[in-house]
């Protein structure tokens, strides 16, 4: 992980935050066989797992992570969205987007997992 930065009081720039923003992003799609609800459960026991807040949105299948400060911005989000039933039957796209310095490595380790999954089954 990186440095700690030093609390001076004065909030970053707007130019700061975009540029953590651009340098810290991570989007993924991966294709699974899993059932798009079970996809979903199980986003929310990941990251709930490693101090994120994670749940539903109002909208069908897309879970929220939200989390807190990291480096330079005041709070970290994410969203993975499922589309059920995509090319081949039985197939769900996961589209997994979001910011920040240790999010995007937990981001990372999820997507992996479904990969993971999708060649042992």
């Amino acid at each position: 992980m990186g440095e700690k930065p030093i609390d001076t009081g004065i909030p970053p720039s707007r130019e700061t935050l975009t540029a953590e923003m651009t340098r810290t992003a991570f989007q993924r799609r991966v294709v699974t066989h899993l059932n798009p609800d079970e996809v979903l459960e199980r986003a929310i026991a990941f990251f709930s797992a490693r101090g994120y807040r994670a749940g539903r949105t109002g909208r069908p299948n897309q879970v929220y992570v939200i989390g807190k400060r990291e480096g330079v911005l005041p709070r970290v989000t994410a969203e993975i969205l499922v589309q059920p039933n995509v090319g081949r039957r039985g197939a769900t796209l996961v589209t997994v987007s979001g910011f920040g310095p240790q999010l995007r490595e937990h981001l990372a380790a999820f997507v992996q997992e479904l990969r993971r999954e999708r060649r042992t089954s």
